[in-house]
């Protein structure tokens, strides 16, 4: 994967959940592509779950901050 990461500290809440959304979607499609083993970016899923995680951050990061203030 060649793409630069973006920047998810610049985004906001909403912005992130359509992320994760949109990430959780691809990992679904993915797991069933494996399941007849059409994949053939076998680093792929991993890749997909970092990306899950660093939007779970930033969401509970965010959560965070608001209960701060």
């Amino acid at each position: 994967m060649a793409k630069k990461e973006e920047n998810l500290k610049g985004m906001k809440k909403e912005e992130l959940k359509k992320k994760l959304l949109d990430l959780e979607e691809k990992m679904r499609v993915l797991r069933f592509k494996a399941e007849g083993s059409k994949s053939k970016n076998v680093k792929e899923s991993v890749s997909l779950r970092k990306q899950v995680a660093r939007v779970l951050t930033e969401i509970n990061h965010a959560k965070r901050q608001a209960s701060k203030k």
